[in-house]
């Protein structure tokens, strides 16, 4: 059990809690490009509870935000494209992936290419499902092709920022904790009408709200990140699908301090597209699961 589970509270010092057996590597590869403490559940459109929320876009901008996460996940499955970027006083490191999400089975799969210089060469493979994420070629001490289990509750970020990419569904989930909803205009996206919204959200009141594992991650990182009023930017379409949201989270580089310098931003663009298009996921089969001591950092 981590401290963060036996107190309720993150841990003293986070980089280091991330980069144990219970961390996601690719933590260990942003702090290698210089992210200064920080690379980069299922919530979106699968939560445990049940939605009436019809799917259409809401007149009032707060209930449109609110209900895409379900709105979206009626649509069975939806294709990804993820960027994480991480910036410090004086460092910057960014990742990117490709990947999708199945509503219906609530399982995604995303690829993530690591930047330059990163203790991890190529792309890590990572298959989320709600409060749990697999990660493959996550570290040197890890076979080839094997894979590492972690669950969420085990990541003081709640994987929102440590596997490199924000899973679609967390990204997703977020919104039902948000706050303030402002319309900010209509914008065409290759041929498409979205309605471009901009706010702030709460990640306890959307844990909360998605219930069950799909809202650990999202309660973890509502506990750990520092600015809890959490800015984003969401895009929806006239049925209420979310097509692209923006998340900027911000967590001490170092422990216990809150000054300017020492924070670190995590800026988190999801896309969604191909709605009802398969997606390709599956767990890891156990005899693929790489069994790390308790003391074995996967670096």
């Amino acid at each position: 059990m981590t401290d963060q589970q036996r107190t309720g509270r993150p841990p003293r010092r986070p980089g280091p809690h991330l980069r144990s057996a219970a961390g996601a590597a690719l933590l260990t590869a942003a702090l290698a490009a210089g992210a200064a403490g920080c690379s980069g559940s299922s919530g979106g459109g699968s939560s445990d509870q049940q939605s009436s929320a019809p799917d259409q876009l809401a007149a009032d901008p707060l209930t449109a935000v609110r209900s895409a996460a379900d709105i979206t996940g009626r649509t069975g499955s939806a294709h990804a494209g993820t960027e994480l970027v991480t910036e410090s006083a004086d460092k910057k490191a960014s990742f990117t992936g490709s990947g999708g999400y199945d509503y219906v089975k609530r399982i995604g799969r995303l690829e993530v290419q690591v930047p330059p210089g990163a203790a991890t060469t190529g792309k890590i493979v990572e298959v989320v499902l709600p409060g749990t994420v697999y990660l493959q070629n996550s570290g040197a001490k890890v076979p080839e092709g094997k894979w590492v289990k972690l669950d969420v509750r085990q990541l003081p970020d709640g994987n929102l920022v440590s596997g490199g990419a924000t899973d679609p569904a967390s990204a997703a989930g977020a919104l039902r904790g948000a706050q303030k909803a402002d319309l900010v205009g209509t914008e065409t996206v290759d041929g498409t009408p979205l309605h471009h919204y901009r706010g702030t959200l709460d990640l306890a009141k959307a844990a909360d709200a998605t219930g069950g594992r799909g809202g650990d991650g999202l309660r973890m990182g509502g506990q750990t990140f520092t600015v809890k009023e959490v800015p984003y930017d969401a895009w929806l379409d006239d049925q209420g699908r979310l097509h692209k949201v923006v998340e900027v989270f911000t967590f001490a580089g170092v422990a216990g301090s809150k000054e300017a310098k020492d924070q670190v931003k995590v800026t988190s663009t999801t896309s969604l597209s191909d709605f009802g298009k398969p997606v390709e996921a599956a767990e890891p089969a156990a005899s693929d699961i790489y069994q790390m001591k308790p003391s074995e950092s996967p670096k």
